[in-house]
């Protein structure tokens, strides 16, 4: 997430989505390129969490790549912990909401909480791009692009690029990537699903340029991709 650690083999990142094993690191798991290893020791824990949050294994694996680059024991400079970069005051509202363990940095406690960030984000803003969008920046950040313009942050950006295979197209992410001229150009643009209320999201309280602390949504049916977006009813 914000300023996500950095170790020798950051250029190797960009590799996210071509197939390329990552070396192997102190305290780290050389993650599989492809979703549904089941070799790997973080398979079961990632197939877990797609089917309790409903999100695809292969997102899991990439923001994990991208993050932590397989280091459980990562701890970014600006406090994120663990393989999916989660923040303190994040972990604590996740884990008591979800019913995880006091160790952020247990594989599988801190890729439920990742993937449960991953799907509040998704039901809140509707689409991947945003998703991951607000999962590197903060909500809160991410709000301010969207109901002021407010340019999201390089490294936001670059986080998006490495993940285009996720988040969607070149065009989508350079729509994300660039401040709106009218600040509430986002209603009308495909890229966003709209919401079912017509007030502009409100700005976060504190903004510390990654996750924020507002509760989360609850666990998700897991016999649906994307189920109940946020505002919505299920039919």
């Amino acid at each position: 997430m914000r300023r996500p650690l950095r170790h020798p083999f950051t250029l190797a990142l960009i590799a996210v989505f071509a197939a390329a094993q990552l070396p192997v690191i102190a305290a780290a798991q050389t993650l599989p390129a492809e979703r549904g290893t089941v070799s790997h020791p973080y398979a079961l824990h990632v197939a877990d969490a797609a089917r309790r949050f409903g999100i695809p294994e292969a997102w899991i694996w990439a923001v994990m790549r991208i993050e932590s680059n397989g280091d459980s024991r990562a701890v970014s400079a600006a406090g994120a912990i663990g393989l999916m970069q989660i923040m303190p005051g994040t972990w604590a509202t996740l884990r008591v909401r979800h019913g995880l363990g006091r160790d952020p940095y247990n594989v599988r406690d801190n890729i439920m909480a990742g993937t449960a960030y991953l799907r509040a984000m998704h039901d809140r803003y509707g689409n991947p791009t945003a998703m991951l969008a607000a999962y590197n920046a903060g909500p809160g950040r991410y709000d301010e692009y969207l109901s002021r313009g407010r340019p999201l942050p390089r490294e936001t950006r670059a986080y998006l690029a490495k993940l285009a295979s996720v988040a969607g197209s070149a065009g989508d992410i350079q729509l994300a990537a660039a401040a709106p001229s009218d600040p509430h150009a986002w209603r009308r643009a495909a890229l966003f699903a709209a919401r079912a209320d017509d007030n502009p999201p409100a700005p976060d309280a504190a903004l510390d340029g990654h996750q924020d602390d507002r509760p989360v949504s609850a666990d998700p049916p897991a016999n649906s991709l994307f189920v109940a977006l946020s505002g919505r009813r299920q039919p």
